[in-house]
């Protein structure tokens, strides 16, 4: 297995990683003078950005290093023996784990925050989806396999699918013989080992929280994935909501081998200011706007830091105000959008307590991380004078600094 190992792709480290797990697609601000039909194809572009955060880093690093610690383990004595084991299991005979699979771990985050893309940008870098071969002896491997965990909780489901999924990457036959043979979820537990022991080096095995969906099967799939983390030796990822924390810790043995790390929305700081900028310069209407500190906490509050939210409202404000003729992206233009396309996200949404964070100012971007500087809450009497001056609406002055609910009356 070091002939696979030495083929993998050197690991990154700080700003090379950074730059190799970011997708920043070209930008070109004529866009914004071409006909609504070329801005609003154009605009689907924000859903392609992909902001390197410490998240991200962290999962390619833990991928990385269970990838080498699986595929080290591959065509060891302890592997073969567990080879033969399984053979009898398949036969009837009690299972027997040797090899561990100890290493197996949880990357578990709410909806949005970006652990799958993170997951797929970190399986990219690795050369996850390349089938390696080798001569002596011969062998294809997998790096990573991903398969996701069925809706309800069924074992078979899932051992199937994972049969599928290899036999989609090597032209090979387990799920065919296996729906042939009516195989029987011990045989299918085998089956499925054995294909993970002779071809893939890491399962990620995402969705998770599937397992809750039927508590009646929910206990019967982990047991199959306890047993098939045992008898495959092999590295298991297990990815899903933070739900899924409260059921691993049940059992002590599950507990220990679904150790991991998990995410939560971004908060209010330099790396949400960042990563609002740049998806602000994405602008497709006619009128271009800088970003402040007012709509950064703006998107902070109506998103309550999932940045799949604030992705998907400022691609919506742009969408509306191109239709609607306005051509400008403000927070008058976001509010719309979360008025009229983000209802069902709402309730989750105010149902949080948010508690309005010191502001940041757009110079501390290129200050340490170690420094903190805040500035002072501006106040009512200041709006109302600068209102004045400009003969403007009060109101459209409130909503640069602070959060308004309009209630009609």
């Amino acid at each position: 297995m070091n002939e696979i190992v030495k083929r993998l792709p050197p690991m990154l480290f700080g700003e090379e990683l950074e730059k190799a797990l970011s997708v920043i697609p070209e930008y070109d601000e004529s866009i914004r003078s071409e006909n609504q039909t070329t801005r609003l194809i154009a605009l689907s572009d924000l859903y392609r950005i992909y902001f390197s955060t410490q998240m991200s880093k962290e999962i390619y690093s833990k991928m990385y290093l269970a990838l080498v610690r699986s595929l080290e383990k591959k065509q060891t004595k302890e592997a073969t023996e567990q080879y033969y084991k399984n053979l009898e299991v398949m036969k009837g005979k009690p299972f027997s784990g040797i090899v561990s699979g100890a290493d197996s771990f949880t990357i578990l985050g709410e909806s949005g925050v970006g652990k799958t893309s993170a997951i797929s940008r970190a399986i990219d870098l690795i050369g996850g989806n390349q089938v390696i071969e080798i001569s002596n002896p011969y062998t294809k491997i997998i790096p990573c396999l991903k398969v996701e965990t069925p809706h309800d909780s069924s074992v078979k489901g899932m051992l199937f699918e994972t049969l599928r999924q290899i036999d989609l990457h090597l032209g090979t036959q387990y799920y065919v013989q296996a729906i042939r043979y009516h195989a029987t979820v011990d045989m299918l537990v085998g089956s499925v080992s054995q294909a993970l022991i002779n071809h893939v080096g890491v399962l990620v095995l995402d969705e998770v929280q599937h397992v809750l969906n039927n508590h009646l099967n929910a206990p019967k799939l982990i047991g199959a994935l306890t047993q098939l983390i045992n008898s495959s030796g092999i590295t298991i990822c297990m990815v899903g909501m933070p739900i899924c924390a409260d059921f691993f810790k049940q059992e002590q043995h599950l507990a220990r081998r679904s150790l991991g790390v998990q995410y939560s929305v971004m908060n209010y700081n330099e790396e949400f200011y960042r990563f609002c900028s740049t998806l602000f310069r994405y602008q497709y209407v006619k009128n271009k706007t800088n970003i402040d500190d007012a709509t950064v906490y703006w998107l902070f509050h109506h998103s309550n830091g999932n940045p799949s939210v604030v992705v998907s409202l400022i691609a919506m404000a742009q969408e509306l105000s191109i239709l609607n003729g306005n051509e400008i992206l403000n927070i008058t233009s976001l509010n719309e959008a979360y008025e009229k396309r983000m209802d069902m996200l709402q309730g989750y949404i105010k149902t949080k307590s948010l508690v309005k964070p010191a502001r940041i100012k757009p110079n501390q971007l290129e200050m340490s991380e170690n420094k903190e500087e805040t500035a002072e809450d501006i106040t009512l009497a200041v709006i109302v004078l600068e209102a004045k001056k400009e003969e403007d609406d009060i109101v459209r002055h409130l909503k640069r600094h602070i959060v308004v609910e309009e209630v009609e009356i």
